[in-house]
């Protein structure tokens, strides 16, 4: 693990702090997002290492899924950077960012009800498919062995993920927690190696958080996954992320090891409306 330097009380527009050859698989430099008269990102800026985990923190409103909706896409910022490996996300249409290796889970599952556990999967898998309108209409026979390869990659994740037994069972009716599984093995089934949770264990029993935790843990180092995760768990985001960032009103006030975040002032002023 990192030995990462102690949070800083730094300027929000200050850039991702680099060392000299230091290699970033994301960094987010100076993102700002208005909405009309709201500023819901200013200036927020830090990066993430290969192979490292990244807490994103803050009160409600604080612009961390905001922020997400940023790294995949689903927003345009108005000002600032973000460099997925070498190259511009921002510049990129929101489609291709699948396809450069780039997940992501929803707080809210998008799951479909009707679909089984193992469509649903599949469904994650889109990206990868290589036959055309026409060859599929037609069901010509790599369409077939397309499919075929695909559905045996997904039951492998469901293997790997603890869901073989619903495999074909509608998402509909399954526990909560299951379908939290599922809507990580979709995610995995893009291939990712950036991969963002948005609010894992949300509406999950202590129990299931800690299950949970593990089972991220197991696909981190299964998958060599970097991961960076929005989560109001505490205890989650101290046990399972070498980095926390921690964001209020849509502009960083720390950055820093797991340890230090905790008893950092401005952070606890953040959740309990009091200076420490």
């Amino acid at each position: 693990m990192c030995a990462w330097k102690a949070p800083t009380y730094c300027d929000a527009r200050s850039p991702p702090s680099t060392s000299e050859g230091a290699s970033f698989m994301l960094a987010v430099d100076g993102i700002s997002v208005r909405f009309g008269g709201i500023t819901a990102l200013d200036g927020v800026a830090f990066s993430v290492e290969p192979g490292t985990a990244v807490g994103l923190i803050g009160p409600n409103g604080a612009g961390k899924t905001t922020l997400f909706n940023c790294l995949t896409r689903r927003c345009t910022p108005d000002a600032g950077t973000v460099r997925f490996e070498d190259e511009d996300l921002l510049a990129l249409p929101p489609h291709s960012v699948a396809g450069r290796g780039i997940a992501r889970t929803f707080q809210n599952l998008g799951l479909f009800p009707r679909l089984t556990v193992r469509e649903n999967v599949m469904v994650g898998a889109h990206n990868r498919g290589r036959a055309g309108h026409l060859a599929a209409a037609l069901r010509l026979p790599r369409v077939r062995r397309e499919e075929r390869e695909l559905r045996d990659q997904a039951d492998e994740l469901l293997r790997r993920l603890g869901l073989a037994d619903v495999a074909d069972h509608p998402a509909s009716g399954l526990p909560f927690g299951t379908l939290k599984r599922v809507e990580l093995a979709r995610a995995l089934a893009v291939r990712p190696r950036l991969l963002l949770l948005d609010e894992p264990v949300n509406g999950l029993s202590h129990g299931e958080v800690d299950e949970f935790a593990d089972l991220v843990r197991a696909v981190r180092d299964d998958f060599d996954l970097t991961l960076v995760v929005v989560e109001h768990h505490m205890g989650f985001v101290m046990g399972l992320c070498d980095k926390v960032v921690c964001l209020d009103f849509g502009r960083k006030i720390a950055e820093g090891p797991p340890e230090e975040i905790q008893r950092d002032p401005a952070v606890i002023e953040a959740y309990l409306g009091v200076a420490a």
